[in-house]
C-alpha cells in the first residue's frame, strides 16, 4: 500500500467529504506491485471533479479504472494512491436516435450501451468486448476488426467530457455531428490510458445496424507466398464492394493463412458483393461466404494466458508481405511460435507469444526490421507482458532516434510533444504516474 503523505484520516475524510462511495484499497485492487490506499466510485461528473480537487490537495497520484480488464497493459504505474472506479457512471445520457448521437457515461458497460441503442436500430461501430466500459474503451483505444471502415475509438467520438487532474471540468465537441466547437480534447484522450485525466462522459456518432453481413473467408495453404497474402488483402481493402473488415489469422509462422472479409448493407446489396468479393478473394483455395463469422475470425485483442505477451505491429498496408516476412524470421531466430491475427486490411496486426524466454529478443530484431530495415515503415508495440518479459525489456534501450530496443512501447514518434501535451494537462504527473513514456 502506498504511503500517503498527509495524515490518512485527514485524506479520508476530505475524499470522502468529496465521494462518500468511498473504501479502503484491497489486494485485489492493485495495478502491478502497488495497492492504492483509497478507491472511490463517483456518480457523476461533479462528484469526480470534487474527488479529484480533494485529491490533488493531498499531492495522491489517480489512476482510473474502468472494467479494470486492461489496466495490466503498457506501462504499469509506479505509483497509486487513489482508485476512481467509474462503474457508478453507468447510464446513457441522451440518445439523439434522430441526429444519430449518444451521450453515455464512461463507467457504462459496451453491452448495455449496444443493447439500448439497437432497440433504435442503431449502434456503436466498435467491435469490443461487452464488459468493457465506455471510458475503457476510449482510454484504451481499443476496436476490433471493423476500425478498416469506421475508424477507432477517437474517430467516432464528437464530444467527451474530462475531468482533469486538479478537478478542473473540461468538454470538447458537442451533440451533433457536424459540431467543430472547442479543442477537441476526444483526440487527446483516445489511447491516453488515464494519464491526462479521468473521462466521465463520451459523446459518440452512430450509425444504422447493417441489416445483412456477410463473411467472405479463403485459406491460403502451405508454400503460398506472403507477397501472395499480401495482394489479396491489398485487392480486398482496396475493393469499391466497401468491406467493413478484412481480417488475417495465422496459427504458427509458415502455417496457412486464413484471410476474411466482412460485408454489411442491405440483404439483397450483401448478396451480391459477396459473390464478388468471392472471386475476388478466391485464388490457391475456393471462397466461402457465410452469414456467421467462421471459427478463427479474431475480435478485439485479448490476453488469454498469464505468461503472454500481446505485440501490436502497425504498418503501411502495402507493406503487409514485408511485415508477414519479418515476423517469420524474428521467430525463427528466437524460436517461438507466435500467433497472428488481426485487422491486416488496417494496417493493424496483433502477435500473441507464450512463455517468458526469447520474447524480449524477437522484439527487438523485429524492431530492427521494420523501423530500420523498412525505414519507419511499421512499428512494435508490446501492449502486455508477463514480469520477465516485461524486465527484458525495460533493459533494452533504442539504439539512436527511430531504433530498436526500446521497452514496451520502443520509438515514440513526437515525444516531445507528447510531453508537452502531458505537463499542460497533468503538470504534476500525478495522473497515472509512470505509465507515460517520459524515460525512453
Amino acid at each position: 500500500m502506498q504511503t500517503v503523505s498527509a495524515d490518512l484520516a485527514v485524506v479520508r475524510k476530505d475524499l470522502a467529504g468529496a465521494c462518500p462511495e468511498l473504501r479502503a484499497g484491497e489486494a485485489a485492487d492493485a495495478i502491478g506491485d502497488f495497492a492504492p490506499a483509497f478507491v472511490a466510485s463517483p456518480g457523476d461528473t461533479a462528484q469526480a471533479a470534487a474527488l479529484l480537487r480533494a485529491a490533488a490537495g493531498h499531492d495522491l497520484a489517480v489512476v482510473p479504472r474502468g472494467s479494470g480488464s486492461r489496466l495490466g497493459w503498457g506501462i504499469p504505474p509506479s505509483r497509486c494512491d487513489l482508485l476512481v472506479d467509474t462503474l457508478r457512471m453507468d447510464t446513457v445520457i441522451e440518445h439523439a436516435a434522430g441526429d444519430l448521437v449518444a451521450r453515455i457515461q464512461a463507467g457504462a458497460r459496451m453491452n448495455h450501451v449496444l443493447g439500448a441503442l439497437a432497440a433504435a436500430g442503431q449502434e456503436i461501430a466498435l467491435d469490443v468486448p461487452g464488459g468493457a466500459t465506455v471510458g475503457g474503451v476510449v482510454a484504451s483505444g481499443l476496436c476490433g476488426p471493423r476500425r478498416l471502415r469506421y475508424g477507432s475509438p477517437r474517430d467516432l467520438l464528437i464530444g467527451i467530457t474530462i475531468v482533469r487532474a486538479d478537478g478542473t471540468v473540461a468538454k470538447s465537441g458537442g451533440k451533433v455531428v457536424k459540431n467543430v466547437a472547442g479543442y477537441d480534447l476526444g483526440k487527446l484522450f483516445a489511447g491516453s490510458a488515464g494519464t491526462l485525466g479521468l473521462i466521465t462522459e463520451a459523446t459518440f456518432r452512430l450509425h444504422p445496424l447493417p441489416a445483412a453481413r456477410a463473411f467472405v473467408s479463403a485459406t491460403f495453404p502451405l508454400g503460398v507466398g506472403s507477397a501472395d497474402v499480401a495482394a489479396a488483402v491489398a485487392a480486398a481493402a482496396g475493393s469499391p464492394l466497401v468491406p467493413s473488415a478484412v481480417e488475417l489469422s495465422r496459427h504458427a509462422p509458415g502455417g496457412p493463412v486464413s484471410v476474411g472479409v466482412l460485408l454489411e448493407g442491405s440483404a439483397d446489396g450483401v448478396a451480391a458483393r459477396a459473390g464478388r468479393m468471392a472471386d475476388l478473394l478466391g485464388g490457391p483455395s475456393a471462397a466461402e461466404v457465410s452469414p456467421e463469422a467462421p471459427g478463427w475470425w479474431p475480435a478485439a485483442p485479448v490476453v488469454e494466458h498469464d505468461d503472454e505477451t500481446l505485440i501490436r505491429v502497425s504498418f503501411w498496408v502495402s507493406a503487409l508481405g514485408g511485415v508477414l516476412d519479418a515476423i517469420d524470421a524474428a521467430a525463427r531466430n528466437a524460436a517461438i511460435a507466435p500467433q497472428v491475427y488481426g485487422s491486416a486490411g488496417a494496417g493493424v496486426l496483433y502477435l500473441a507469444c507464450r512463455g517468458e524466454h526469447a520474447v524480449a529478443g524477437f522484439v527487438s530484431a523485429l524492431r530492427g526490421t521494420l523501423t530500420l530495415g523498412q525505414r519507419g515503415r511499421g512499428s512494435v508495440t508490446v501492449l502486455a507482458a508477463p514480469g520477465a518479459v516485461r524486465a527484458a525489456l525495460a533493459a533494452d534501450r533504442p539504439n539512436g532516434a527511430g531504433g530498436a530496443g526500446g521497452g514496451m512501447m520502443g520509438a515514440v514518434p513526437s515525444l516531445n510533444l507528447m510531453r508537452a501535451v502531458k505537463d499542460q494537462f497533468d503538470p504534476g504527473h500525478r495522473m497515472a504516474p509512470g505509465r507515460f513514456p517520459e524515460a525512453i
